[in-house]
């Protein structure tokens, strides 16, 4: 695997069709911020003749330019597609954002892919493997996806690759460490000045070959003497762990009895355990440096993707249903099977419009077909479902800026279609006649509330048209038009992802706004009982408004609302002006009575009260019931009520305690703890809203990245009585 020179020629780099499946290979790359994922795709591009050396397509852009939001962050924010050609084989790399506000992208290359890369920077040794990266790779072992590993940044850092690929083993490995162990050893050039010896080459530990790079082109050598003895211990332990992952069942037996194993044996079980997922090899890689046009490694990579990665054939399909959730038989990855296709990314474009990438499972997608779009159950989201027929516009392969034309794009094929106006991230495409269902992936929920305001009036007209499109580019957002605190509320999944959202809709869309601070639906209830009269008499010339009205209050248990109880005798209000009363108590109650929020949880008794033959009205007894209720206000305690979420929080075992502590500081009760899976506690606690506004970036901090929580509306429960001071004095200034 990887044993030969790389004669990819630079025109195969732009045929970027596909005859079959098996021919495909869909690569996500995952890996912390930083670990030098875009840095290895441009590497992986140059090595197969996509690009010239200087790291530029033929319209002289660099496969990194296609967003100016990214260069303004100076991070990847969104999904990028990569088509190169390797060995007869197109291979389609996704490139993920690393940082964890944007993991709805990663889930989304995770969705479109058959494999993944992850990639580790050598240069982030003390943090080498992150604990989202952890948890993306215990997402790829539920679902069986085959997965290897890439030490990046070995040319810059000084560090031990022993060392960082044990420290993947014990991560990666878990139970089996030595499913995890690596197909080759870096070569180690003369030590600089500064002590740091760069790696020049690599050691193919199954062949026993030395392929050099320092000379600027990449050549096969023999072993030294000297490294026989380090190659050989590093060699028989990585045989060991392809023979246990072997089909084979004797072959351990074999090896163990002394026998040779031949090498074509140990490369096809090595291939076929990587293909099920089951053995996880490490690479290293470089880019291209001066005096070194190719990046180290590149060819090997290269090499095991096409060679050991699977193809979309050997993955199952999603499956599907009619749009009102009938069965519907299994689909196989087939170009003349049915039509289904999903959305997997959406994103705009000044010039084009909206582009869709689009993952083809079944079937075939043609430039100008009519297509049916279903979808998608996100309408918490501000994502309203989807039951109609589109025209499918061009087809093309992205490139940096470039956009190359597609002829059709098949079953396991990935393409990006031009201006589907209702298909959004999550939809799935399929024939008009023959309608299908993909059940969406499972997408993070955004935990962290924007309240924001227009920045001015056109900024006002402006603003309801873009959050639509800004919420059908990113189903990780939900947009929330708070009717209690009056607010536009943007729920995302991080302080990052917040500014990319306003970005996008200030440089896409034009619509400049203001974040403000974020309110809590907070309540009033009435103390304790207290009675009240509300008058209405004006004489101004002509008919007179004339209304009196007396009431009693009293608290109700949590939840009961606004109860309104006639107890007039004898007339003292004309029956055609008690719903009048009613009408006005249950208006300042919306209102509230204090500070201005709504009143809950009390019974408004009706008890007497006076009217006129001729000034009395309708609007006068609403205006007396109101003053009453007022009035009644002013004699008796009022308590705020704040919002109160069960917040449930998924950790290792060893930040439990650091949780709990937290979480009391933010005046929550803990209610339980369970273990939720190997190594992982649920702890289970009650905190009032207004304490966990920013919880999704704090609870990041506490548990370096491994910490995972969910919100939900329980109750209304009284404040403290100096933070609900607070809150009024706020409320009268």
């Amino acid at each position: 695997m990887g044993d030969k020179a790389n004669t990819n020629p630079g025109a195969a780099g732009r045929a970027l069709t596909a005859d079959q499946p098996s021919s495909l290979r869909n690569v996500v790359l995952v890996g912390h911020s930083g670990s030098g994922k875009t840095t290895l795709v441009e590497a992986l591009a140059l090595t197969a003749g996509a690009v010239n050396r200087a790291g530029r397509v033929e319209d002289g852009t660099s496969l990194s330019d296609h967003d100016d939001i990214e260069h303004r962050q100076q991070r990847s924010v969104q999904l990028s597609l990569v088509p190169l050609t390797w060995d007869d084989c197109k291979i389609n790399l996704l490139d993920a954002p690393g940082y964890a506000d944007f993991v709805g992208e990663l889930r989304a290359g995770l969705r479109a892919a058959d494999a993944a890369l992850f990639v580790v920077s050598a240069a982030q040794e003390a943090d080498a493997v992150a604990g989202s990266t952890r948890l993306i790779w215990e997402e790829c072992a539920a679902v069986g996806m085959p997965r290897a590993i890439v030490v990046t940044h070995l040319d810059t850092a000084r560090t031990d690759f022993e060392q960082l690929t044990g420290i993947c083993a014990e991560i990666f490995g878990g139970d089996d460490p030595d499913a995890v162990l690596p197909l080759y050893l870096p070569v180690l050039g003369p030590e600089a000045a500064d002590g740091h010896a760069p790696a020049t080459g690599l050691v193919g530990l199954l062949t026993q070959k030395i392929f050099d790079y320092s000379t600027g082109e990449r050549q096969e050598n023999p072993p030294d003497e000297a490294q026989i003895p380090l190659i050989r211990e590093a060699r028989n332990r990585l045989i060991e762990g392809i023979i246990a992952e072997s089909e084979d069942e004797s072959l351990m037996d074999r090896y163990l009895g002394g026998e040779d194993i031949d090498l074509k044996t140990l490369v096809d079980d090595l291939e076929k355990a990587v293909a099920r997922g089951t053995f996880h090899p490490v690479l290293a890689a470089a880019p291209a440096a001066p005096g070194r046009p190719h990046g180290l490694g590149t060819v090997e990579l290269l090499d095991l993707i096409v060679r050991g990665f699977p193809t979309p054939l050997e993955r199952p399909v999603p499956e599907v249903t009619t749009p009102d959730g009938r069965p519907r038989p299994a689909l196989t990855c087939d170009p003349a099977g049915p039509l289904a296709a999903e959305v997997v990314k959406t994103a705009s474009d000044p010039y084009v419009g909206r582009i869709s990438l689009v993952r083809v499972f079944s079937g075939t997608l043609r430039p100008d077909d009519t297509v049916h779009v279903s979808g998608h159950g996100l309408t918490d989201r501000g994502h309203e479902d989807h039951d109609v027929d589109e025209r499918i516009g061009a087809l093309f392969a992205p490139f940096g800026k470039q956009q190359r034309p597609l002829a059709q794009c098949i079953a396991g094929d990935l393409a990006c279609v031009a201006k589907l106006t209702r298909a959004e991230t999550g939809d799935t495409l399929s024939a008009k006649d023959d309608p299908l269902l993909m059940e969406p992936w499972t997408m993070p929920d955004p935990l962290l509330p924007v309240a924001i305001r227009a920045h001015s009036k056109a900024d006002e007209d402006k603003l309801s048209q873009g959050l639509a499109r800004l919420a059908a580019e990113d189903p990780t957002m939900r947009l929330e038009q708070n009717q209690d605190t009056r607010q536009v509320v943007l729920w995302c999944l991080g302080e990052a992802h917040v500014e990319v959202a306003l970005e996008r809709l200030r440089s896409r869309y034009g619509v400049h706004v203001d974040t403000v601070p974020h309110k809590v639906a907070l309540r009033e209830t009435f103390g304790g009982r207290a009675s009240a009269r509300g008058r209405h008499v004006k004489q101004s010339g002509g008919h007179g408004q004339y209304a009196i009205c007396e009431i009693e209050v009293e608290p109700l248990p949590q939840g009961s609302g606004i109860e309104f109880v006639d107890k007039v005798v004898g007339g003292a209000v004309p029956r055609q002006f008690i719903p009048s009363v009613e009408k006005g108590v249950r208006a300042q109650a919306a209102r509230g009575v204090t500070a201005g929020y709504p009143l809950v949880d009390v019974r408004v008794t009706l008890v007497d009260g006076k009217a006129h033959s001729v000034d009395s009205s309708d609007a006068a007894f609403q205006t007396a019931g109101a003053l009453a209720l007022r009035e009644a206000a002013a004699d008796t305690p009022i308590r705020l009520l704040e919002p109160v979420a069960e917040v449930q929080v998924l950790v290792p075992d060893e930040y439990v305690g650091p949780i709990m502590s937290d979480l009391s500081g933010r005046r929550g009760r803990v209610v339980g703890t369970e273990q939720a899976a190997p190594g992982r506690t649920l702890v289970r606690a009650d905190v009032p809203e207004a304490e966990i506004d920013r919880y999704a970036i704090d609870l990041r901090s506490l548990s370096h990245g491994t910490g995972r929580f969910h919100r939900a509306y329980v109750r209304h429960e009284a404040m403290p009585p100096h933070l609900a001071e607070k809150v009024r004095a706020e409320a009268a200034s």
